[in-house]
C-alpha cells in the first residue's frame, strides 16, 4: 500500500483550512487549487491575470518537485478565472509553461475567489512516469 506524502507551502489557509498544497499517493500528486499568493501573504500580479497565472504555475511546478514530480508528468489542469476576459492571458501563461506537454484541461469562468484581488485559480494532476 502507498504511503501518502503531503506537500505545503505554509500559506494561511492551508493551515486554517486543513488541507495540504499537493498530496502524492504512489504516482499520483494531487496539486490544490493554487493562487498568486506568495510566501508573505501578498498577492503577485495584482490585476494582471497573465502574471498571476505565472506565478501560480512557478508554485505549482515547485509542490510538484518536492513530490518528486515535474511538469512534464501534468497529466490535466483546471484553470479558474473571474471574467472571461482573463482567458486569453491565462490560457497564454498555460500554452507556454506547458507547450511541449499538452495535459487535458478545463478553463471555467467562476463567480469570485476568497479574495476580489485574485483572478486566477489553478489546480493540476499528475502521474509520474518511469524515464
Amino acid at each position: 500500500m502507498s504511503q501518502k506524502q503531503l506537500i505545503f507551502s505554509n500559506t494561511t489557509w492551508e493551515k486554517k483550512y486543513a488541507y495540504a498544497r499537493a498530496v502524492k499517493i504512489g504516482n499520483l500528486v494531487e496539486v490544490a487549487g493554487t493562487t498568486a499568493v506568495n510566501d508573505e501573504g501578498q498577492i503577485v500580479g495584482e490585476n494582471d491575470p497573465y502574471a498571476q497565472s505565472i506565478f501560480i504555475f512557478q508554485k505549482i511546478e515547485k509542490a510538484l518537485r518536492e513530490a518528486g514530480a515535474s511538469l512534464k508528468d501534468v497529466i490535466r489542469t483546471r484553470v479558474y478565472i473571474t471574467q472571461a476576459a482573463f482567458e486569453e492571458a491565462a490560457g497564454k501563461a498555460h500554452g507556454e509553461t506547458f507547450a511541449d506537454i499538452f495535459p487535458a484541461s478545463s478553463m471555467l469562468v467562476i463567480q469570485a475567489l476568497i479574495n476580489p484581488k485574485l483572478l486566477v485559480e489553478i489546480e493540476a494532476t499528475a502521474v509520474i512516469t518511469q524515464a
